[in-house]
């Protein structure tokens, strides 16, 4: 069952939309390997804005998340992609239908 969540949204900077996404894409294998992570989504939410939404079980799980190699790459990556900081919001889980 999970619990907790992450909404992360980023504004891709002019001309910089397609190195998002592939950026995005290349997170998946290093989530994968992440047992705290239950669900993870890269998203595009607009012809500029992205998104990731992950859900975890515990705080813990959140909490590794957070200081992983994706949010890592993330962090080291967001001058050069976005045109202002990622925006970072915990969830709270009220309900939920996973496989």
């Amino acid at each position: 069952m999970v619990k907790f969540a992450l909404l992360v949204t980023m504004e891709a900077r002019p001309g910089q939309e397609a190195e998002v996404e592939a950026f995005l894409r290349s997170g998946q294998p290093l989530v994968e390997k992440e047992p705290g992570t239950v669900a993870w989504f890269g998203v595009r939410m607009g012809p500029s804005t992205f998104g990731i939404f992950d859900v975890f079980p515990d705080e813990a799980g959140r909490d590794a998340h957070l200081s992983g190699l994706v949010a890592a790459a993330l962090m080291e990556k967001a001058p050069a992609l976005f045109a202002s900081s990622p925006r970072i919001d915990k969830l709270d889980v009220l309900a939920a239908k996973l496989p």
